[in-house]
């Protein structure tokens, strides 16, 4: 039991080795961008740029935007199943009744992808481009 106890605390301490938790370096912080737009109105994009913390998610580089920049805003609505969820952004709201939504996508190369999971799960990559776009969805 004692060797077993000494490999396991062996073990934790490479990990904290590794992860930066005794060293004081921390885990490394990647670049980001975001660009907030609109398929609804006729507005400029606007442009941001954040950093997450490597193997943090996108609602940790949303929150660290929001502290730094006076002119970024957002909200989120805790889902029960889904966890948080956007809901506004910049003072605009998504909403049932008008069928509108933010919608979350990656960007490389020009070719856009919307992300399979929300801004509680999604771990960006260095330098992505992310994009926040309100957009609307069809009643089915």
């Amino acid at each position: 039991m004692a060797l077993r106890t000494a490999a396991l605390l062996s073990v934790a301490f490479v990990l904290l080795l590794t992860r930066g938790g005794l060293t004081g370096t921390g885990p490394a912080s990647l670049p980001i961008r975001l660009t907030v737009m609109s398929d609804l109105f006729d507005v400029t994009p606007e442009s941001y740029s954040s950093s997450v913390v490597e193997g943090g998610v996108l609602l940790s580089a949303l929150r660290r935007l929001q502290e730094t920049q006076q002119d970024f805003k957002f909200t989120v609505k805790e889902h029960p199943d889904f966890g948080p969820m956007l809901e506004s952004v910049n003072g605009v709201a998504g909403s049932d009744r008008e069928r509108t939504y933010w919608e979350i996508l990656s960007e490389s190369s020009g070719e856009y992808n919307r992300l399979a999971v929300g801004i509680g799960c999604y771990t960006p990559k260095a330098n992505e481009h992310i994009i926040l776009r309100l957009s609307t969805w069809t009643k089915q």
